[in-house]
């Protein structure tokens, strides 16, 4: 996705035909909103009409009855408009929240279908400030700029009707000053426009920073580094803050300048009118009536200028969303996929696999592999040797750039990824616990999952007896992240989890590295029982957890460098017995007979 420095035009008519395609449906509705807002546009100009004549026709001649109808009227016109107004106002308004939940519901859905590469390269806090700040950007657009430009559009131009059929000399003498407003209403389009691209930039940079800083408070804190990241957010939120006052300087500029300019033209219209009431040319009636509506005229003029800086700051946000939206960080899939549930009664099969996350520097190099159903496979090696790239491969996080993954024959392309995964279950090391129940974050929202199953699925990983000591047991919640359990809990409930899904293939990533040994102990009873009927991958760097695997993998700079069980690997005296007595040189372990 580019930067948020990276924008377009003023007004970009494909980003806005693409905005108006979420209209669509609720066309009907907008239809209503524009019949309105005709309405509303008519009865505010008839008003210094009806003024003209309460004067002219019934105050200098002394007809009460008229006047008092002419009063009716009036109040009738300003009771109908506030009526009318209301209606249109949560018309509009109603638009706005429906078409800004369809546009969050797609954001949402997209940020579901992207790659995990996607997220690598892009801050969470840039994509928060998409689904929310940008989000709510096009909801003022759609709720208070779209339809209510129509009726600021319309009232101008019944306003200059109404004006140029009451008296056409005395009409092109107010609006003498239309040139000024239009030469000092382009300077601030353009300048706003700079100065809003500027803002929306800055927001998301102190998103971003605010949503990093907060999630790692803990290393913050822990290495007293307090100071130095305020001294970062004071520099970001200046920068914010000094990008806010620049649009705010451009309009304390526009709107004096306007309100001058409309003290200009009512002077004017006073002059040659005044002057012609002397001479008994023109009526006081007239010159009241075009007062009132020089007054009328640049009301909506502002209104049109806020509304510019609504469009505009729309369009930038949409650009920033639709970036989003059309990013093809995807895991595609097939043409013409397999869309039978998948089969796993024989083998995983890695052939000659190259992977690398970026560019070609490769992680994987010409990795060959094969896992039979119901075995133990354990891959082990230094930080950086590619053991979690394996796993990550297999359930197509990431795309191969050389080789094939197969599952009895069939590459995993060929099968919808939520079928492939539906059939792996995997225990990270670095453990995410939503907020909600514990048994919420076990079952995930599945109701297939039963009670019953979830129960058993922590007895048999040892964590039921803490669960159950809680005061709600398993609907007892969990805070943001699972902050309130200790990190070897949130990765027993992890291994419940992966558990209650009951997958074919079962993939243990350091599952064990951040518990006490006894609930080690626990672990490793419970998996004697599960990798039984299952097939298992387990990455480890605790070589006492995988010394009764079917098979060992030595990775190392991306290869396989040798393969067997803990006897042979041991005894063959090469990276694995390094490893090995490397760990444990000061304990007399031996290796299991």
């Amino acid at each position: 996705m580019q930067g948020d420095e990276i924008l377009g035009k003023a007004l970009d008519s494909n980003l806005l035909k693409r905005l108006l395609q979420y209209i669509r449906p609720y066309r009907w509705h907008v239809a209503g909103a524009i019949l309105l807002t005709l309405l509303v546009s008519v009865l505010g100009p008839v008003r210094p009409y009806l003024t003209k004549l309460a004067i002219d026709e019934y105050i200098g001649t002394g007809d009460a009855d008229g006047l008092l109808t002419i009063a009716l009227l009036l109040f009738g016109a300003l009771l109908l408009q506030g009526i009318v107004q209301f209606i249109m106002t949560y018309f509009t308004q109603w638009i706005g929240q429906n078409v800004i939940q369809d546009i969050r519901m797609k954001i949402h859905r997209k940020l579901q279908q992207l790659a995990l590469s996607f997220f690598d390269r892009n801050p969470v806090g840039r994509l928060v400030t998409r689904t929310t700040s940008d989000v709510e950007v096009l909801n003022e657009m759609f709720s208070s700029g779209l339809v209510t430009v129509f009726a600021d559009i319309f009232i101008l131009i019944w306003i200059v009707t109404f004006m140029f059929m009451i008296n056409w000399e005395l009409a092109l003498v107010t609006l003498s000053v239309l040139p000024l407003l239009i030469y000092g209403t382009f300077l601030f389009r353009k300048k706003v426009r700079e100065a809003y691209r500027d803002v929306r930039f800055h927001v998301a940079r102190l998103n971003s920073f605010t949503q990093e800083n907060v999630s790692g408070m803990s290393t913050v804190q822990l290495y007293g580094k307090e100071d130095a990241e305020f001294a970062k957010h004071d520099e970001i939120n200046k920068d914010h803050r000094d990008a806010n006052l620049r649009s705010v300087f451009y309009y304390a500029v526009f709107f004096p300048s306007v309100e001058f300019i409309s003290t200009l033209s009512i002077a004017l219209t006073i002059w040659y009118a005044g002057g012609n009431i002397l001479e008994g040319i023109m009526t006081v009636g007239t010159l009241v009536s075009f007062i009132q509506y020089t007054e009328m005229f640049f009301r909506p003029v502002r209104d049109l200028s806020e509304k510019y800086n609504i469009m505009q700051t729309a369009m930038a946000s949409s650009e920033r969303i639709f970036n989003l939206l059309d990013d093809e960080t995807i895991i595609p899939e097939a043409e013409h996929i397999n869309r039978d549930s998948m089969k796993f009664s024989e083998q995983i099969e890695y052939q000659n696999i190259w992977f690398a996350y970026k560019d070609e520097n490769y992680v994987l190099r010409d990795v060959s592999l094969t896992i039979d159903k119901g075995t133990t496979v354990a891959l082990v090696g230094a930080t950086g040797s590619g053991k979690t790239t394996i796993i990550n491969l297999l359930s197509r996080f990431y795309d191969i750039q050389k080789g094939k993954i197969l599952i009895d024959g069939t590459c995993i392309e060929d099968v919808p990824t939520d079928e492939l995964r539906r059939h792996i279950g995997v225990v990270l090391q670095d453990v995410f616990l939503f907020s909600g129940t514990i048994k919420d974050n076990i079952t995930l929202g599945d109701e297939s999952i039963s009670d019953e199953k979830v129960r058993e699925a922590c007895k048999l990983v040892g964590v039921d007896r803490f669960i159950e000591k809680l005061p709600l047991g398993y609907d007892t919640p969990v805070k943001e992240r699972g902050s309130t359990l200790s990190v070897g809990q949130k990765q027993l409930l992890a291994f419940a989890r992966a558990l209650a899904f009951d997958p074919e293939i079962l993939v243990l990533d350091e599952a064990t590295s951040s518990v006490d040994t006894e609930s080690e102990i626990l672990i490793q009873e419970a998996i004697t029982k599960l990798v039984k009927d299952r097939t298992s991958i387990v990455i480890a760097h605790r070589l006492s957890t995988i010394q009764n695997a079917d098979k060992i993998i030595v990775m190392h700079k991306g290869k396989i460098r040798e393969s067997g069980t803990h006897q042979e690997l041991y005894a063959h005296g090469g990276i694995y017995t390094k490893l090995y007595q490397l760990q444990y040189k000061e304990q007399e372990l031996k290796p299991v007979a």
